[in-house]
């Protein structure tokens, strides 16, 4: 059952800020795959597991008292699913990992508001579905990032090239001194790149190539988020960063020269899901979640470079 925190900070004067405590993982993943079960496409399964990884991070927040006030806090036994908040004031409030699915808003004031949702589908604002604006701007501000879901190895070949010559730009852009710096609790820059290591790792070393310990040192992962890895294979503290750009720029790499030399029908050879096996995949999924994840942290990564940098 989901649940969140509300925290009276100093710098709000009575208003909480809110902040998911989470729900058992296995129930939560339970519910969310029987939805997917109902459909057959497998980007809302991959969804799914995005989903569920925010969550899993959620559940582990802990509750403390602050200078500024006592912290109410609202485990996984409140059930406030069908809630109705009338004239409840959350002004600065804060949801991670909340699942707002069918939330209905009447009358609301949302100015300045912050919504975050990579699965983004369907979003009425006064009647109006403004998910396709937000597709097609971000495609706009991010030029390539239309060409993630490419279905043949030309298109995949492209779609790659992009990729890696707009990171390239951004880590040059970052400077050495700030790769370390957290915006907001967001991974560092430097860790941004570290978790993309992991995805390669886990979507083309077990998904593509079905390795059973596929994870190098230097990946960083969501806690807790996958009982099939082994926590200890990875690094502790801070590596280098220099470290982090040569085991990227390799797995960047990897990726590149497989699918130079891909054709239709290795794209179509089935694969199972590295973090549920039950689900099937294919190898052209597998390079299709590679490449959604490359994009999303990219977007994260820029704009809190934009926040260091201003």
């Amino acid at each position: 059952m989901l649940g969140f925190e509300a925290v009276a900070s100093a710098n709000s004067v009575g208003v909480p800020a809110v902040r998911v405590a989470g729900e058992d993982d296995g129930e939560l993943f339970n519910w969310l795959s029987g939805y997917a079960l109902r459909g057959s496409n497998r980007r809302v399964r991959r969804q799914v597991e995005r989903m569920n990884e925010y969550f899993a991070a959620g559940s582990r927040t802990t509750s403390s008292v602050g200078d500024a006030g006592a912290m109410a806090t609202f485990d996984r036994s409140d059930e406030l699913r069908g809630a109705r908040f009338s004239g409840v004031d959350l002004q600065k409030a804060r949801f991670v990992g909340c699942d707002l699915s069918g939330v209905v808003m009447r009358g609301v004031e949302i100015g300045a508001g912050d919504i975050d949702a990579p699965w983004l589908s369907t979003l009425r604002v006064n009647g109006v579905d403004v998910a396709p604006y937000v597709e097609s701007e971000l495609n706009r501000r991010f030029p390539g990032r239309e060409l993630r879901r490419a279905e043949d190895p030309a298109g995949l070949r492209e779609a790659w090239a992009v990729l890696e010559a707009t990171w390239a730009r951004t880590v040059e852009r970052a400077p050495a001194e700030k790769v370390d710096e957290s915006v907001d609790g967001e991974w560092s820059f430097a860790q941004t790149l570290r978790h993309l290591v992991l995805a390669t790792n886990t979507w083309f070393g077990r998904g593509i190539h079905e390795q059973e310990q596929p994870f190098h040192p230097l990946g960083l992962a969501d806690a807790g988020t996958d009982s099939n890895r082994d926590s200890s294979l990875f690094v502790d503290g801070v590596p280098p960063y220099e470290d982090v750009l040569m085991v990227r720029a390799e797995h960047q790499a990897m990726v590149r020269e497989y699918i130079a030399q891909a054709t239709p029908e290795m794209l179509q050879a089935p694969r199972k899901n590295p973090h549920a096996p039950q689900y099937p995949e294919t190898v052209l999924s597998c390079l299709h979640v590679i490449l959604e994840e490359e994009w999303e942290h990219h977007r994260y990564a820029v704009r809190d470079l934009d926040t260091l940098l201003s």
